[in-house]
């Protein structure tokens, strides 16, 4: 099952993340102390998108 990428970036905003910059294939999230690469795909894989998560010290949503 895939998550929509906007659903995953609104969850880390909600959580005070925002978009640092735009990489090559990624984009960048913070919250000034970690630092979150998202792909930018449409869609991302459910277990992918709840690893980011974690990295981002979120609880898994998806």
């Amino acid at each position: 099952m895939a998550v929509p990428r906007r659903d995953l970036i609104k969850h880390f905003e909600a959580n005070g993340y925002y978009l640092l910059r735009e990489g090559a294939k990624h984009s960048i999230y913070t919250n000034n102390t970690k630092t979150i690469p998202v792909k930018r795909h449409r869609t991302i894989d459910r277990i992918t998108a709840n690893q980011l998560c974690k990295q981002a010290g979120l609880l898994p949503k998806f």
